[in-house]
């Protein structure tokens, strides 16, 4: 296990290079078992979560390479269904595996997926819409046993935009029978990415980012070579560091339309934003004043993967702001450690009232789940004294060498083995 040694108060001043984006890089890799041509996906970090979705590929047969900051998948050999439970529960975006799987094999058997441990997240969205298109599901001691002989295209509502359940219904359909019509669909960033990579593959995909997307099933797909788009959620975490600490810093590869909102409310906080092409800079000086609120919407409302950085930012600005979680109920669980930093968040259900202290202090904390152990360290660079995040196993689900991109912007942090 290691542990993050932070000494705080340091202004950060530089620029950040955006990985590319980890909510978009796993559906891809989960893409890639639809073809038996070769897949290259550029630019993608080595985050564990990378690292454990190429190892369910391997799991299945396929080949799955790291070179040079790219990956290269070769699933012409994959012949297992089967996915194992010690690495599903590992990682939540092993769900989109069940589209894949039955469009390739037309059988699937998963175990419930896991990850960070911030609420229950039914799959009940994924699981009725493959039934629309024909698939058996069978529920049975922690598996899901899916089989189909022939999908089939239908019309398909969802009650809740959920990104999860909407990509792996694009999966499931892309060579279905038909035409699918998917209303209700998630409109985040990563939906366009996952549309884009399965047209250069040859499938026929239409509007993406809109809250209908149709989906005309194709005989068979090809290979690609495909960039992702960048990390907005990286972004946004390294825009509030800089918020909670002061200083100047500037984000490159992404514009900012995919953080328009964040971009808002920092500016509401009294940062100075500059945003042109692909480069976004802020500036922050002095002591920032309180959200008034902050609610968790699907996109583009505020992210909930953003949450717990902006309460963090909050716990040391001037007034109070009250934060209201609509998509995950239990992801207030990093508060008690900002607690001992001597924050002042009282937490009730889904609603965090933060009141703005002076400062924060030095303390040793544990990282619980990856966006709050993001937080937990933007809480200790703009703290007094020094800090230990203890348990990065989370928060290396996330970031590359977020160590070394802080450091490289003035903040004083190390990595160290227990």
């Amino acid at each position: 296990m290691d542990k993050f040694i932070i000494d705080g108060g340091e202004r950060l001043s530089g620029s950040v290079k955006l990985q590319s984006a980890k909510n978009s890089v796993l559906p891809l890799f989960a893409a890639s078992v639809l073809t038996d041509k070769r897949v290259t996906i550029l630019q993608t970090p080595a985050i564990s979560d990378a690292l454990c979705m190429a190892q369910i590929l391997r799991e299945l047969g396929a080949e799955v390479t790291f070179r040079g900051g790219d990956v290269v998948i070769d699933s012409s050999n994959a012949c297992n269904h089967e996915i194992s439970s010690a690495l599903t529960k590992e990682l939540r975006s092993s769900v989109f595996m069940l589209g894949s799987l039955l469009t390739r094999f037309r059988r699937a058997l998963i175990a419930y997926p896991g990850g960070c441990d911030i609420g229950l997240r039914p799959i009940d969205l994924h699981l009725n819409a493959l039934k629309r298109l024909g698939v058996e599901i069978e529920e049975r001691d922690g598996y899901i046993f899916c089989k189909c002989d022939v999908m089939r295209g239908a019309d398909i509502s969802l009650d809740f935009p959920s990104v999860g359940a909407t990509e792996n219904i694009m999966l499931a359909a892309v060579k279905a029978e038909g035409k699918t019509t998917l209303s209700g669909a998630a409109k985040e960033p990563e939906i366009v990415d996952l549309q884009n990579f399965l047209n250069g593959m040859g499938a026929k995909v239409y509007g993406a980012g809109s809250d209908v997307i149709e989906i005309e099933g194709v005989k068979t797909l090809g290979g690609v070579t495909y960039r992702p788009l960048k990390d907005r959620i990286e972004a946004g975490t390294f825009l509030i560091a800089c918020a909670v600490c002061g200083g100047e810093v500037e984000i490159s590869g992404i514009n900012a339309a995919p953080v328009g909102i964040l971009l808002h409310k920092l500016r509401e906080n009294g940062c100075k934003i500059h945003s042109k092409n692909d480069k976004i800079i802020i500036e922050s000086n002095g002591r920032l004043k309180c959200n008034r609120r902050i609610e968790t919407m699907p996109f583009p409302g505020f992210p909930t993967d953003l949450q717990a950085q902006m309460t963090a930012l909050n716990a040391t600005c001037s007034g109070g702001a009250l934060v209201v979680e609509n998509l995950f109920e239990t992801r207030f669980k990093y508060v008690p450690e900002l607690h001992k930093m001597g924050a002042d968040i009282e937490v009730k259900g889904r609603h965090a009232f933060v009141r703005g202290v002076e400062r924060l202090h030095g303390a040793s904390v544990v990282a619980g789940d990856l966006r709050g152990g993001a937080a937990l360290v933007i809480a200790a660079l703009g703290a007094d004294g020094v800090s230990e995040v203890i348990d990065l196993s989370h928060i290396d689900r996330g970031y590359y060498d977020f160590q070394g991109k802080l450091k490289k912007i003035g903040a004083n942090i190390k990595r160290v083995r227990l």
